[in-house]
């Protein structure tokens, strides 16, 4: 009787260890020009680059899901990659495996981040653990992996404490129409639209209605009067 289960639990442990080891995960995949400019390794202008990779043979028929700020990006299989092209701030990255693993950041603008998801033996499917690499580890693994199509755009995720934009122009539009409907003071309305904004570029998005200057043409600053009939 211990004979036998021993036999099924070597079987098991037979058959685990083959899939862990043999077989390929399918995920979509990016472009070869797409990849080719993520491996230049250049961030674009005012954002910092997130290179996600994963570079081991082991576990290639499991795919492991990777979620960003609580945005599903997509799997990851053997010998694969994501970039993502993020705003300065913090972010939580999360591998669900087996187990989940978790790893937070801060990223600064103008530079490249290096994140490698190391697959290891798990007891049913493989597990995984994501760990901070510098550069000069990180590239080698990106060179030699393939760029994945992630499922959501990168403006779409945004660093952690951050209010979405839509969130943003609604509130003001909010105290906009209480300044007009007498509720608020103009000194009220101007505190609390410097509480909401940075930038007056974001202020004027909303108030023309999401068209920055549509001539083109810069503002003379010049009021303009009726022109005589």
């Amino acid at each position: 009787m211990q004979l036998r289960l021993y036999a099924k639990v070597l079987m098991g442990f037979l058959c685990i260890t083959t899939l862990l080891v043999s077989g390929c995960a399918s995920v979509p995949m990016a472009s070869l020009a797409q990849d080719s400019t993520a491996k230049s390794f250049t961030p674009q202008v005012g954002k910092a680059s997130l290179y996600i990779y994963r570079d081991e043979i082991l576990g290639s028929a499991i795919p492991m899901t990777v979620i960003v700020n609580g945005k599903n990006i997509g799997q990851t299989a053997s010998k694969t990659y994501f970039r993502l092209d993020l705003l300065p701030g913090e972010y939580s990255i999360d591998s669900l495996s087996e187990n989940t693993s978790s790893l937070t950041l801060v990223m600064k603008e103008h530079n490249n981040y290096f994140v490698w998801q190391e697959v290891k033996m798990g007891m049913w499917m493989a597990r995984s653990l994501l760990q901070q690499v510098d550069e000069k580890t990180g590239r080698p693994g990106v060179i030699e992996s393939k760029l994945i199509k992630t499922q959501v755009a990168d403006k779409e995720i945004l660093p952690l404490g951050s209010t979405p934009p839509d969130a943003t122009f609604n509130k003001l539009r909010q105290l906009n129409q209480l300044r007009q409907d007498g509720v608020i003071t103009e000194e009220e309305f101007k505190q609390q639209k410097g509480k909401l904004y940075s930038s007056k570029e974001d202020v004027m998005k909303v108030l023309t209605g999401g068209v920055k200057n549509p001539t083109g043409k810069k503002s003379s600053g010049k009021k303009v009067c009726c022109s005589k009939a």
